[in-house]
């Protein structure tokens, strides 16, 4: 099993997804630096947190035209396992890989804190460890990550099963307590908050280790 996580100028949760997937899972890693477009002898791809370019024009909107990221686009077409994390969810609404769009938090405050969620897994391969209803804890660290769709779309996206993960808590006005989402096919996840931080006892619990373990089985 072989990992790739995305390095952009900005990235800092990379290497905690390293440590997460080597330290705790044994799970090989390689990074990924923006400009580059090899992806092979990969098995997933991480788009880890951060600010990407600085976030300077809005949250993953620069780095929606990275060359890796064309590349990470026809992996994921082709049935590839990717995962955006935080400002990596961010990016794949801007790519259009997931649905809505992730603004500024209700109160405009930047939030760091353990946060429940609800999970119900539907077609998304990277929480096929977990069970329907089921409530976890991850950290969260974000001032953008309030998720916007239409009622139209919200409708869809939960009666396909999209809507994989849910506040229990609501902690920044996010509609439909959206916490995270698969495409259709259940391949590509994005999420706010952060299971690499969730992978040791000793540093904020142990609940997404499961996540990642999805990859080896």
């Amino acid at each position: 099993m072989s990992l790739g996580v995305v390095v952009f100028p900005g990235s800092n949760c990379d290497r905690d997804v390293q440590w997460a997937a080597e330290g705790c899972l044994g799970i090989k890693t390689r990074f990924l630096w923006h400009e580059e477009r090899d992806l092979s002898g990969l098995d997933a791809v991480v788009i880890p947190g951060g600010f990407s370019y600085g976030d300077y024009l809005r949250c993953g909107a620069i780095a929606r035209f990275a060359p890796v990221l064309q590349e990470v686009a026809a992996f994921a077409e082709r049935g590839g396992r990717v995962l955006g994390i935080c400002n990596g969810f961010q990016v794949l609404t801007e790519m259009g890989l997931l649905p809505g769009a992730l603004t500024r938090n209700q109160k405009l405050h930047f939030i760091c804190e353990p946060t429940d969620l609800r999970v119900e897994p539907g077609p998304c391969s990277w929480l096929q460890g977990y069970t329907s209803g089921e409530v976890v804890n991850f950290p969260i660290a974000h001032g953008e990550g309030r998720y916007q769709a239409d009622p139209e779309l919200l409708k869809q996206l939960g009666d396909s099963g999209q809507v994989v993960l849910r506040y229990c808590n609501n902690p920044n006005g996010s509609v439909g307590d959206v916490a995270g989402l698969s495409n259709t096919q259940g391949n590509v996840l994005g999420l706010m908050p952060h299971p690499e931080r969730a992978c040791d006892p000793t540093t904020g619990g142990v609940d997404g280790r499961r996540l990642l373990a999805s990859l080896i089985g």
